[in-house]
């Protein structure tokens, strides 16, 4: 290995533009899925962010509320942007928050009968119409390798932010 196939950090200069290559690819794909998956639902007055709440709360392992400390790391994100989404939610009537029984200092949140109904007969159908159109010309093994590598990469990034707080 010659001088130049090594980053400034002492890494092998192939890996690391493979890498960044990987992360902005990464990058767009976020931004399109944002773009392209809002309008796909916004019909129903959703937005991908949204989506994610309802389709979180929709799980069986949440029908009798999730915590909302739980359901932000779920989602992977702060508890600071799930409120603003999750007050929204609360207004349109598609999700209702409750103490929890066993820690009253816990608010746990559910899909109401509305958000139920505009999940699993309005907004899937529009999403799953979305994954098609998004996974056109990939087979079954294509979409579980890619998931396979995406959970790697999510499994070394959750390490990261733990070790950093």
């Amino acid at each position: 290995m010659q001088q130049d196939d090594v980053d400034p950090a002492g890494g092998d200069l192939a890996r690391y533009e493979l890498a960044n290559r990987l992360f902005f690819r990464l990058y767009q794909c976020a931004n399109m899925l944002h773009k392209t998956g809002t309008k796909a639902v916004e019909d129903e007055g959703l937005t991908t962010q949204r989506w994610a709440v309802l389709g979180a709360l929709s799980r069986e392992e949440a029908a009798e509320g999730m915590a909302v400390g739980d359901l932000a790391r779920y989602l992977k994100i702060s508890r600071q942007s799930l409120s603003g989404v999750v007050g929204r939610l609360e207004q349109d009537g598609l999700i209702e928050g409750a103490a929890d029984s066993a820690d009253r200092r816990s608010r746990l949140l559910r899909l109401t009968a509305q958000g139920e109904d505009r999940w699993h007969t309005r907004a899937l159908p529009r999403i799953n119409e979305f994954y098609d159109a998004a996974v056109a010309g990939l087979s079954v093994e294509d979409i579980s390798h890619a998931l396979h590598y995406l959970v790697r990469l999510l499994d070394n990034m959750t390490e990261i932010d733990e070790r950093n707080g």
